[in-house]
C-alpha cells in the first residue's frame, strides 16, 4: 500500500473527503517527523513505537578502491512493532 491507496482508505472508511483524508495523513506525517527530530519517542498503542537511536561511528572500506574510511556516526529511526499489530500479521 502506497500514500495513495492509503488516503483512499481512509477516506472510505472514516467518510472523509479525499484531501481531508490527505490533509490528515500529511498531518500526522509532519507531526511525527517533528517529534522524532527533537528526539522524542512515538508510540501508536496497539500498533508500534518509533524511536531514534544514535548509530555508532566505524570504520569501514570504499567498495571501489578498498581504502579505508571513516563512517560518522548519525541518527537512525527504529520501528518496534507493537502487541496487536503483531498478533494481527501472524
Amino acid at each position: 500500500m502506497n500514500k495513495s491507496e492509503l488516503i483512499d482508505a481512509i477516506a472510505k472508511d472514516s467518510g472523509l473527503t479525499k484531501l481531508d483524508s490527505e490533509k490528515a495523513v500529511n498531518s500526522l506525517i509532519s507531526a511525527m517527523q517533528d517529534a522524532l527530530r527533537k528526539g522524542d519517542d512515538v508510540t501508536l498503542v496497539g500498533f508500534g513505537s518509533f524511536t531514534v537511536k544514535l548509530t555508532a561511528g566505524r570504520s569501514g572500506r570504499d567498495f571501489k578502491t578498498g581504502e579505508p574510511i571513516d563512517i560518522p556516526p548519525r541518527n537512525s529511526v527504529r520501528f518496534k512493532p507493537g502487541k496487536n499489530l503483531k498478533e494481527c500479521v501472524n
